[in-house]
């Protein structure tokens, strides 16, 4: 049975994956994922209400609180909102003239860096006036536990129309509330789930063991990388392995954007033509997200040198990789993949090339390994033990070696005009999170009507100066385009 659905009746539980995200969070490593929409013209509060009052209950986490399961025992449940309160969610404010970008970016950092408040059900939207241009922009946070990169982009796309005046929908009416389980059913679950967490692990023994390598963090512990290969040449002669690709001895080197996170946030983002991007991508005979990564690679190299900070050898990089299907529904489908990332290459040729071989790498390697390892090892631990050690894990990496130096993503967005409120969606920037464990700085790109928007996100204390990150990116793509 899917972990959103375990146990009888219409209420859902969070599933392990979904919990670490509220497990891990502090006052400084803070779970917000959050979307920067600029749109054209004026946009009235009273409107962007009505059109959240109509659309609302096609995006179930804006209706969804978590409750905890007595004495933390159990993963939490989500239960409907009776009463929304679109009062307390849905906001507005006005920049100080002249209202410029960097106005802008740095009010979202402010609000980006605010954990949202549990007795609610976890999202907030800000409608922020006075831009230059007469622009206004839309900033909408999610709690990372209710939803990943690929449903926060749906959720979204559930207020947008393709044209400026779309046929007036009806307003959907939200189902009938759904059950709070009373303390004793939800500990009565909790003693299912314990006793099939055997299960779970077994099934990550079996299905995991050959890909330890690969695993954040764990594939760090002594024996992890030796034994998931002598797994895999095991599998091989008994005839039941797959020829797997070895990965590179990944070492994340110190950087000064590693460590324990402040409580306090920079932002900045940029757009860069989706053309332009695919004339290297055609020129070289390789994929949109190898020159996405290569950008950011250069990006970073640049920084770094700047700071006379760069490594001898290349960083290592957190990949999210989306297991969504058609069918599944809310909450995080998502695991994290690592590469190396070859920012001490001078020559950019050469730095794209093996940009190009690293990506190619774990994608045969993503390929190849069973997509959902890392739930059945999460899974199998019981949740009562699983805050404490994710609170442990973070405390540890931060204060020793990092697993990532930094989080890099690429996410496809639609290619056609969009809109809100009746106001063409200029751009739409992803706003993602910083952590102890997946270091201070983390660049997401997001494709929409022919531009490639890029949010950076960086802890205030680590890269203040975050602004010139998306300079480097601009410089970057010019140096690619040279190479044609």
């Amino acid at each position: 049975m899917p972990d959103r659905d375990r146990g009888a009746g219409p209420v859902r539980q969070l599933s392990a994956l979904d919990a670490q995200f509220l497990n891990f969070e502090t006052d400084t490593n803070v779970a917000n994922v959050a979307g920067l929409s600029i749109l054209a013209g004026a946009v009235s509060r009273d409107d962007l209400v009505k059109l959240v009052e109509e659309r609302s209950a096609l995006v179930a986490p804006l209706r969804q609180r978590a409750v905890r399961v007595p004495l933390g025992l159990d993963h939490p449940y989500w239960v409907q909102d009776e009463s929304l309160d679109l009062d307390y969610h849905v906001r507005e404010l006005a920049l100080p003239a002249p209202g410029t970008d960097r106005q802008l970016a740095a009010q979202v950092a402010r609000l980006h860096a605010r954990r949202l408040d549990r007795r609610h059900p976890l999202w907030e939207m800000y409608l922020i006036h006075g831009l230059e241009g007469g622009r206004t922009a839309l900033y909408t946070k999610l709690h990372h536990a209710a939803i990943d990169g690929i449903g926060g982009a749906d959720v979204l796309a559930a207020f947008m129309d393709t044209e400026p005046r779309p046929e007036r929908r009806p307003a959907v009416r939200p189902g009938e509330p759904e059950r709070v389980p009373e303390p004793g059913e939800m500990l009565l679950r909790t003693a299912a789930r314990l006793l099939a967490n055997p299960a779970h692990l077994l099934r990550f023994i079996a299905e995991a063991m050959p890909y330890l390598d690969e695993i954040p963090i764990i594939s760090r512990l002594p024996g992890a990388v030796p034994v998931s290969r002598a797994t895999r040449w095991l599998a091989r002669q008994v005839g039941l392995g797959q020829d797997v690709p070895e990965l590179p001895k990944l070492t994340a080197p110190r950087t000064p954007f590693n460590g324990p996170v402040s409580a306090h946030r920079r932002f900045a983002f940029v757009e860069l033509p989706l053309d332009e991007v695919k004339q290297v991508k055609n020129a070289f005979g390789i994929t949109v997200n190898d020159v996405v990564m290569t950008l950011a690679a250069t990006a970073v190299r640049r920084w770094l040198i700047a700071h006379e900070a760069l490594p001898d050898e290349p960083l290592v990089a957190g990949i999210p990789f989306s297991l969504r299907g058609v069918d599944d529904g809310p909450g995080n489908q998502v695991t994290l993949m690592i590469t190396s990332l070859d920012t001490q290459i001078g020559d950019p040729r050469e730095r794209l090339e093996a940009v190009h071989q690293a990506m190619r790498r774990i994608k045969d390697r993503f390929d190849l390994s069973p997509a959902r390892w890392l739930r059945h090892l999460s899974e199998s631990m019981p949740a009562a033990l699983t805050g404490l050690a994710d609170r442990a894990a973070f405390g540890l990496v931060a204060q020793t070696s990092p697993p990532v130096n930094l989080i890099i993503s690429n996410i496809p967005g639609p290619q056609i005009p969009l809109y809100v409120c009746g106001r063409r969606l200029l751009a739409q920037y992803p706003v993602s999170v910083v952590t102890d464990a997946s270091g201070g700085l983390n660049i997401t790109a997001f494709s929409y009507d022919g531009q490639i928007a890029v949010g950076v996100v960086a802890c205030r204390e680590m890269v203040p100066d975050v602004w010139s990150v998306t300079g480097y990116l601009r410089e970057a793509l010019e140096e690619l385009k040279a190479l044609t």
